[in-house]
């Protein structure tokens, strides 16, 4: 017969026991939730961001082509004043053209009407290869070969003027031409106004003018003295007159 004492304290071991094989069952349970070739099915899934962009209407698409088009216009037209070399002239012109086409790409078809645009950008390719082709001459200094890579591009600048004309865009369809500073424009047409003012503007003529003609005046001085001698003479008579009836008879 065992002693009460080891009754009661194999009682609490027995909930020992208990509390760890629950905790084994536990722990084997979740081991097999994650087993299966380290896969963690309870991991949360990635959440996909997607940005999603608004295709341009056909108008917005050519107001931003028509800026690309510009600026790439006013730096072609200014490579020739930068760089000193025919070499570099070519290398900085058709790295400007392919900067060009991958910016006009990135703008994408219009959303409303896209009738044209691929003969557009098809042309942008062109332009931007015979532009490489003149680059690559002129570096290994072919003068055939160079000779006819400029004739090529010059033909590729034309076709994509023309089909940029036909989609609508406006600096797109401009040759490439140096920037007019705004302050000399000013100038001259200031000096053309001022000019025609002057022209237009001439001093009056002063008329003499000739001054009128009167009656003259006849002097009444000898006319007067000649009256005051006949009076005197007829004066004279009559004293004469006069003293002669007084004479002795």
């Amino acid at each position: 017969m065992s002693h009460p004492g080891a009754l009661l304290r194999s009682a609490p071991m027995r909930r020992l026991v208990l509390y760890l094989s629950v905790v084994a069952v536990a722990l084997l349970v979740l081991a097999g939730c994650g087993g299966g070739g380290g896969d963690d099915s309870t991991a949360a899934a990635p959440v996909e961001t997607t940005e999603e962009t608004t295709a341009l209407s056909k108008e917005e698409l050519i107001s931003q082509g028509d800026g690309i088009c510009a600026e790439v216009n006013a730096a072609v037209g200014t490579v020739g004043s930068t760089s000193s070399e025919a070499g570099g002239e070519a290398a900085q012109v058709a790295g400007l053209y392919g900067g060009m086409v991958e910016r006009l790409k990135d703008l994408g078809a219009p959303s409303d009407d896209s009738a044209g645009y691929a003969e557009f950008i098809s042309a942008a390719e062109s332009l931007a290869q015979a532009e490489d082709n003149v680059k690559l001459a002129s570096e290994r200094e072919e003068g055939e070969a160079l000779a006819e890579a400029e004739t090529e591009a010059s033909s590729a600048l034309d076709s994509f003027q023309s089909t940029a004309s036909a989609f609508g865009f406006e600096d797109c369809a401009e040759a490439p031409a140096a920037p007019v500073p705004s302050g000399s424009v000013g100038e001259a047409g200031e000096g053309e106004v001022v000019e025609e003012e002057l022209e237009e503007v001439a001093p009056e003529e002063e008329i003499e003018v000739a001054p009128e003609e009167g009656p003259v005046e006849e002097e009444s001085a000898g006319g007067g003295a000649g009256v005051g001698g006949g009076t005197e003479g007829g004066g004279g008579g009559t004293g004469g007159g006069e003293s002669g009836g007084v004479g002795p008879g």
